[in-house]
């Protein structure tokens, strides 16, 4: 008998106080061991309208509710004996006439009347009053028939309802349909297509249809249910949507890309395809990177999670940072960790350098350092030849070659000064690297999976793409061109990485909220291009649920910006928001001391996150304040001085509002964003 967990137990589980969870844990792995319920008292739930549900005792209050077929147990709901018993009695489990996907469905006859949100992600107009208004509002999916709305999973009892909901009633409605139909009919809205769900074949478990694995699990052990108890569903299960997992599933014939707004599941597509790939060849190496050490820690916590440490396959994904692993090889290369030359030695190196040569004039320090850093460093150039043809991209300060060679004789005198030092840079790290992977037969690993891709610079491209066989599925990329923050945009085809007929864009969003995604896309175009002309099509994103507005405050001064925040934090936790889920970002590591103020002595305070914005990536939380947003620091004024050309300057503008755009995407239901007046100009392009 198959021994099955449905989301929402796992859900009715967490509310529960510690005590009743001890006692819950107890139940379900006596029930794990003997299917037939001895001991807990089963009982069949007369009222219920399915007649599998069943109750079972765990103490004298709390009871379990399950569902017992004779092929399998599924452990569905946990509560007081009144909650658990009124949830089984408004509920059934069955497969969908049409995608054969097992669901978890409301009666809908026991359903009182669904009221319309107070705020919706559509701007409503004022609610229908009279016939004339409820003619202007007409049901959205009026159109659609049985069959379309079928299609997409949507239960028979609830076709009337779906039929019938207008843009005021729709948020309301979707909390009570399966995902998969709630998310179709949610992209229907917004951009007038309908995909259909894939029909499971007659013969096939309905139970491994890809979207009833968003909610049932099946628990092959005891060691699986212990990490059902110790995730939550979405840590545990490490959820993914039917368009993910053909990406995961899907064998490339070269080099691939995954794309994809900030929360709409690149990561954990990362994750999957990294373990897929593990547990497809029992011999392979797969190596799964990100971009920070604390981005490549949670990447390997989520491997965890999804693959059991005595199952053979996370001693055979190696998690890391670009430069970590650089540094591992580097040292396997070497024998020895590669002499960093931090900024201030370059600067100096430079100056020296500059001082040394006397054909030239009128030429910047910070001029010099720009192109050291993007153009001589990022592109490994070692000759004038090489500096001489190289392209100059996203640099509109036109050098002749003149002044390339007399430009060349001051970088020469710095690549010198580094080498006699045995200094290096990272940028030189991963040169070499890639020069001496590049025609080895045997590389370190079978598959290379790069998270965080949108911030590989040239010679992290060129390293990842030397260490990567020649084979199909040997390099996979995740990324999302709207959160680059720390590279100049250049060309990946023109480094061999040519990712175009294999780039797919995910569009359903499961972090961010409607309304706080469709105010933070104001920050990015519509459409954004990479340099190799790939497209990433911001129109047609949707989010899968609904919430407040975000906020925007202008403040007199700071001590009023934390009086506002602090008011925020302390409404976030009367509702229930634990510490631990709420994070404060600021522009620079300094300003943080200006978010410990706004919070210090509230409950929790040592758990809340305060970082600045640069330390977001990869976060998560139910609520988010991006604070000390004013002029002078978004955007940075010490970046904007610090531009060499006009180009850089277009890019540092560009750069410091997609920092914006990451920090703010980080809240999933709350968003609060403060500074002192005068505020960023950033500020009024997020509320326009």
């Amino acid at each position: 008998m198959n021994f099955l967990i449905a989301d929402t137990f796992t859900a009715s589980f967490s509310r529960l106080p510690g005590l009743h969870q001890k006692a819950v844990k107890a139940s379900v792995f006596d029930l794990q061991m003997d299917p037939t319920g001895n001991g807990l008292q089963l009982h069949r739930i007369d009222k219920s309208k399915d007649p599998n549900f069943w109750s079972a005792r765990v103490n004298r209050d709390i009871r379990l509710i399950v569902h017992k077929t004779g092929e399998s147990l599924l452990v569905a709901y946990v509560g007081h004996h009144d909650d658990a018993y009124a949830w089984a009695e408004r509920r059934r489990i069955e497969a969908h006439p049409r995608t054969g996907a097992v669901q978890i469905v409301e009666v809908r006859e026991c359903v009182e009347e669904v009221a319309p949100p107070p705020t919706l992600d559509f701007a409503p107009p004022e609610p229908a009053k009279c016939k004339e208004a409820a003619v202007a509002h007409p049901a959205l999916f009026a159109s659609l028939d049985d069959d379309a709305l079928l299609s997409i999973g949507v239960p028979a009892d609830w076709l009337p309802d779906v039929r019938a909901a207008s843009e005021d009633g729709f948020f309301a409605l979707t909390p009570h349909l399966p995902a998969e139909a709630a998310e179709a009919l949610l992209e229907y809205a917004a951009t007038g297509s309908l995909v259909a769900v894939a029909p499971t074949p007659v013969t096939t478990d309905p139970f491994a249809h890809p979207d009833a694995l968003r909610r049932i699990r099946l628990i092959a052990d005891q060691e699986e249910l212990e990490q059902a108890f110790a995730f939550s569903w979405e840590k545990w299960g490490v959820f993914l949507h039917p368009s993910q997992r053909a990406l995961v599933e899907r064998s490339f014939s070269g080099a691939a890309r995954v794309a994809g707004s900030a929360g709409t599941g690149k990561t954990i597509v990362a994750i999957h395809r990294a373990v897929r790939l593990a547990r497809e060849d029992p011999n392979a190496k797969v190596l799964l990177a990100s971009f920070s050490e604390p981005l490549a820690s949670a990447l390997a916590k989520k491997v965890l999670v999804l693959a059991p440490e005595n199952g053979g396959v996370v001693p055979r994904i190696a998690t890391a940072s670009f430069q970590g692993i650089a540094e591992q090889m580097f040292q396997l290369e070497h024998g020895v960790r590669p002499r960093i030359a931090g900024d201030a030695v370059l600067r100096e190196r430079l100056r020296a350098a500059a001082a040394a040569s006397a054909g030239l004039k009128g030429v910047s320090e910070r001029f010099l350092l720009s192109e050291w850093i993007n153009v001589i460093d990022a592109w490994g150039l070692t000759s004038l030849d090489a500096y001489s043809t190289v392209q100059r991209m996203g640099r509109k300060s036109r050098l002749g070659p003149n002044q390339r060679a007399r430009l060349w004789l001051v970088f020469q005198g710095v690549r010198d000064a580094l080498a006699a030092e045995r200094y290096t840079t990272w940028a030189n790290v991963f040169t070499g690297l890639a020069d001496a992977l590049a025609n080895r037969e045997n590389k370190p690993f079978d598959h290379v999976v790069i998270d965080e891709a949108q911030d590989l610079a040239p010679a992290e491209l060129r390293f990842f793409a030397a260490m990567a066989p020649a084979r199909p599925d040997g390099l996979f990329l995740s990324g999302d061109v709207g959160q680059r923050i720390f590279q100049h945009p250049f060309s990946w085809a023109s480094l061999g990485v040519d990712v175009r007929g294999r780039s797919h864009t995910l569009k359903v969003c499961y972090r961010t909220s409607q309304q706080i995604r469709r105010a933070a896309d104001k920050l990015l175009p519509t459409v954004l291009r990479d340099t190799d002309g790939l497209e990433d099509e911001r129109r047609g994103i949707i989010s899968v649920f609904d919430g407040p507005a975000p906020e925007v405050k202008s403040l007199a001064d700071v001590a009023a910006e934390a009086a506002a925040v602090r008011q925020a934090v302390e409404t976030w936790l009367g509702e229930g928001i634990a510490s631990h889920e709420i994070a404060l970002f600021v522009r620079t590591p300094q300003l943080v001391a200006r978010a410990r103020a706004a919070i210090a002595g509230l409950p929790g305070e040592c758990e809340m996150t305060t970082a600045p914005m640069s330390l977001a990536k990869g976060l998560e939380f139910r609520a988010v304040v991006v604070m000390a947003c004013d002029e002078g620091i978004l955007p940075l004024d010490e970046r904007v001085a610090d531009a060499a050309d006009e180009a850089e300057l277009d890019d540092i503008y560009e750069t410091e509002r997609r920092l914006l755009y990451v920090a703010c995407t980080r809240a999933r239901e709350h968003l609060l964003l403060t500074g002192v007046t005068p505020t960023s100009e950033y500020l009024a392009d997020f509320t326009s």
